[in-house]
């Protein structure tokens, strides 16, 4: 498979992580509105009042998540497959003697054709010490020595 061919496969299964996510995040925060609206004040008093408590602290993490996704979402549409490059940056694929690293986002490992590629982010620990690296560079992560083999 071309070069070219897994950094689209790739992108697309990040893409489609993404947009799986964003799809989870807005159904929680449409059924904690829905909960929200249809709370009624109870005789019980303080147990409606933690129950909205509740709602709320669920719709203030289900916010942070949804940033989270539109920041991976913003940064997937500055990545562009189409091209090859020899020097690791945002979109390129970093083929070590220890895995194989997409800089996209963290979605973690994607198998695909027989191998495993994490999908990592460019401020990553991996990530950063990724950036700006070629073919036959070394870094250190974890104690360990990783040759990179190719970059593309």
């Amino acid at each position: 498979m071309l070069p070219i061919e897994i950094k689209e496969v790739l992108f697309k299964q990040c893409n489609a992580f993404v947009n799986q996510r964003l799809q989870t995040v807005e159904a929680i925060i449409a059924s904690n509105q829905k909960a929200l609206q249809s709370e009624t004040k109870s005789s019980a008093g303080d147990k409606h009042e933690t129950g909205r408590a509740m709602l709320q602290l669920e719709m203030e993490k289900a916010g942070q998540q949804l940033l989270s996704i539109m920041q991976m979402t913003e940064t997937l549409t500055r990545i562009d497959v189409s091209k090859i490059n020899k020097i690791a940056h945002l979109g390129t694929v970093i083929c070590t003697e220890k895995g194989n690293y997409f800089l996209a986002v963290s979605v973690g490992k994607i198998h695909h054709n027989n191998k495993d590629y994490f999908a990592v982010s460019a401020a990553s620990p991996i990530g950063k010490l990724l950036l700006g690296k070629q073919k036959n560079d070394t870094v250190f992560f974890n104690g360990a020595q990783i040759s990179i083999i190719d970059v593309f």
